[in-house]
């Protein structure tokens, strides 16, 4: 009998990739604003490519799983800059809008 570990590594790792973007799209409006969105584009773009031509089925499973959550990460840019107009969040005072 052989125990795979796979399905919990990508399930561990996909909490932790989404764990990280949740922190980085509050900072990137704090920042810089919704005007970052086409980073989080070309980085989704970038993991997609990257993982069709990545032959290890981990890790093209987890540059999917990177790529979607940057693409999800353009919505959610969106949804924050609502969320400090709401006051839930603070917002930068220097920048400049």
């Amino acid at each position: 009998m052989s125990i795979y570990f796979d399905g919990l590594l990508i399930g561990a790792a996909t909490f932790l990739i989404i764990g990280l973007f949740h922190p980085l799209v509050i900072k990137a409006e704090y920042y810089l604003g919704v005007k970052c969105w086409w980073m989080f584009l070309i980085a989704g773009i970038v993991g997609v490519i990257s993982s069709l031509f990545v032959y290890n089925s981990l890790l093209s499973t987890l540059l999917g799983v990177f790529s979607f959550s940057s693409f999800w990460s353009i919505k959610e840019l969106f949804q924050q800059r609502e969320r400090v107009r709401k006051g839930w969040f603070p917002k930068n005072p220097r920048r400049k809008h």
